[in-house]
């Protein structure tokens, strides 16, 4: 499974990148205010800091909007992965932008069937949102499930994004039906390698080799 993380604070990547753990990055307007920067300043410097796709979002919401600021947009680095609604104005745009072979991901997904007709269109990622899902007392997962069936039956080569995540158990589960991506806050990314048996075992055995006197070097 491929770590993209979903943030666009530039510390926060970079600290991320440096471990090997990313290989990509997602923003989208929401994150750009929180970061409070300028979209084509913060979108480039992530751009030169990861090798990785970099999701950015278009805010048009008619196929010619959208058109002109992908345009915009994709001049800003040659990872850039532009980001748009699952509409049918999106799926128009994502169509034409993959054709001239520009990677797209369409986001803010809810069901199988705009998962397929986003497929259809040649999305290089779809981005169904578990969190939003379970939100709603549906479980999010089962959006999972359902696509990796309908991409696997019919061989699309349509990347499942998995966005929205909310906890550690979202990851897990997304691996294992098989999300090829899981789009995680930063947070939640360094909370995978937490676990309490993991830090009582490194304290009993720190312990221990205090009590030998001994040093390494």
């Amino acid at each position: 499974m491929k770590f993209f993380v979903d943030t666009a604070d530039v510390s926060e990547i970079q600290e991320l990148n440096a471990l090997g753990l990313l290989d990509g990055v997602t923003t989208n307007p929401s994150l750009v205010m929180k970061a409070g920067r300028d979209i084509m300043d913060v979108t480039k410097e992530i751009c030169s800091i990861v090798d990785g796709p970099v999701s950015a979002e278009v805010t048009a919401t008619d196929f010619d909007g959208m058109m002109t600021e992908a345009a915009v947009l994709s001049k800003i680095a040659d990872n850039i992965c532009i980001k748009v609604p699952l509409t049918f104005d999106g799926l128009k745009a994502c169509k034409a932008l993959t054709t001239a072979g520009q990677q797209v991901n369409v986001t803010l997904c809810f069901s199988a069937n705009q998962a397929l007709l986003a497929a259809k269109a040649g999305a290089t990622f779809i981005s169904p949102f578990i969190g939003r899902l379970d939100d709603t007392a549906i479980d999010g997962m089962e959006i999972i499930a359902d696509i990796r069936r309908i991409y696997d039956n019919y061989e699309f080569e349509t990347e499942i994004l998995a966005a929205s995540i909310r906890t550690v158990n979202h990851v897990k589960e997304a691996a294992l039906i098989g999300a090829d991506v899981a789009t995680v806050p930063p947070a939640t990314l360094r909370a995978l390698v937490k676990h309490p048996l993991t830090d009582k075992g490194l304290e009993a055995f720190l312990a221990d080799w205090a009590k030998t006197g001994q040093s390494i070097g």
